[in-house]
């Protein structure tokens, strides 16, 4: 490569000079979905029926977006897994009792997805949620049409592993340069980082934009509707 080829690369791998997203890799609970209420009453539920102390809604709201069994020893450090294995096990339970409830996208973000669809690029899911749990609420949405891959935290590693990520470019033959991962918390952007992917935060999730910012998105967007328009002029930017 000679010098004036050359590209500085970010700290994960990506160049943030390319704009060409084949592929954007979406999360669902926080940045898709408006699930947070769901998921902190079925985990409060959980820790009271295990007779454990429920810590803050604040703590409860940092571990949305790992696998469940990772959420759990996040919010349990001292107990064991058996202990853990419990609480996740009353967590499905309680999460599952609510499924006559639809829970709602949040605003724009059928649009958002459907835009980007119809653009020609290739959309994917990775999400800390079980696979039944995904179904679910792909089948609830009327999204699932639209995607061309998804994994999830009970079938290869939980966030911030970059595996899953790997999985879904190897899935959509994609590489990471033309890749970017959009997520509402800080495990979502670490994942991008460590799997050389550019990420986007957004901020009507679970994690602040100081956290975020850590693992330096391109941007931190404050609606889905912003998202369709940053990508067409970053594309416009770069022509």
């Amino acid at each position: 490569m000679t010098a004036s080829s050359a590209r500085t690369l970010h700290p994960g791998g990506y160049a943030p000079g390319n704009t060409a997203f084949r592929l954007i890799v979406f999360d669902w609970d926080g940045t898709l979905m408006d699930s947070e209420a769901r998921i902190v009453d079925a985990m409060r539920r959980a820790l009271v029926e295990t007779g454990l102390e429920v810590p803050p809604r604040e703590r409860l709201r940092a571990v949305i977006g790992l696998g469940l069994m990772e959420a759990v020893a996040a919010l349990l450090p001292r107990e064991d897994r058996t202990t853990h294995a419990r609480v996740a096990d009353r967590y499905r339970t309680h999460y599952l009792a609510a499924d006559g409830v639809p829970t709602p996208l949040f605003p724009g973000a059928r649009e958002a997805v459907e835009t980007l669809h119809r653009r020609g690029h290739r959309l994917a899911v990775a999400t800390g949620k079980s696979r039944r749990g995904l179904a679910r609420s792909l089948d609830e949405s009327g999204l699932g049409g639209l995607f061309q891959a998804t994994r999830c935290a009970d079938e290869t590693c939980s966030k911030p592993h970059p595996r899953m990520l790997l999985e879904l470019m190897e899935a959509c033959a994609v590489g990471p340069e033309e890749t970017l991962m959009v997520g509402d918390t800080e495990f979502d952007l670490e994942m991008a980082c460590r799997a050389g992917v550019a990420s986007v935060g957004v901020t009507w999730g679970v994690h602040p934009p100081e956290r975020l910012r850590r693992q330096a998105p391109l941007t931190i967007l404050d609606s889905l509707e912003a998202l369709p328009r940053w990508l067409a002029a970053q594309r416009r930017a770069a022509a």
